[in-house]
């Protein structure tokens, strides 16, 4: 890619708009283009976290692993298998990869390919070096990146209330929800959502 076809892709990309041609350029500088296929691995949790993905079509499913249910023929004791839970789905305009800057350096979640995704990928390593040479930038990106954790905090969230059982079976079962945030507390938490 050209480096005007670089700045184009940048600036096009919401992550970074509001940054300065100087910093789109040193940023270009280190983006190459990628293509992922479905089900590919962007990243994988626990991994080494060595890349910021800016996704400029398709869609990126966060997820991560959960206890299943047990079988019925597992013996007692046994673990639950582990299942993929899709935390956040990502799309054009959104980036994959803020563990590339917070030590020690692991994906916190996994990032798979829903459809054909295609974007910009700038090195961890690279990246880091950057922003530490011109704190300017490192801050407008850091300050972006505190914006993505928020969001990505509030998707956890949601998705861990929404999976939360609620029992409705009189008055001798209180939900997890009560349980979790105080008796009569259930109705006022979710009314405020």
């Amino acid at each position: 890619m050209t480096p005007h076809g670089m700045l184009g892709a940048f600036r096009s990309h919401a992550f970074l708009q509001g940054l300065s041609e100087r910093q789109l350029m040193a940023l270009g500088a280190g983006a190459r283009p990628f293509t992922a296929q479905p089900g590919d691995y962007l990243a994988r949790e626990g991994q080494t976290a060595q890349a910021f993905y800016l996704i400029q079509s398709g869609h990126v499913e966060l997820q991560t692993m959960l206890p299943g249910t047990e079988a019925p023929e597992s013996p007692p004791g046994a673990w639950p298998e582990m299942k993929p839970v899709t935390i956040q789905v990502l799309g054009p305009g959104e980036v994959v990869g803020w563990s590339w800057l917070v030590e020690p350096h692991r994906w916190r979640f996994d990032a798979r390919a829903a459809d054909v995704v295609q974007g910009l990928v700038l090195d961890g390593d690279w990246l880091r070096e950057l922003c530490e040479s011109d704190t300017n930038l490192g801050y407008q990106i850091l300050k972006y990146l505190v914006q993505v954790l928020s969001e990505r905090l509030t998707a956890t969230r949601r998705r861990l209330i929404r999976d939360i059982p609620v029992a409705d079976d009189g008055p001798e079962t209180t939900s997890a929800v009560e349980e979790t945030f105080g008796s009569g507390r259930c109705e006022e938490f979710f009314a405020e959502r």
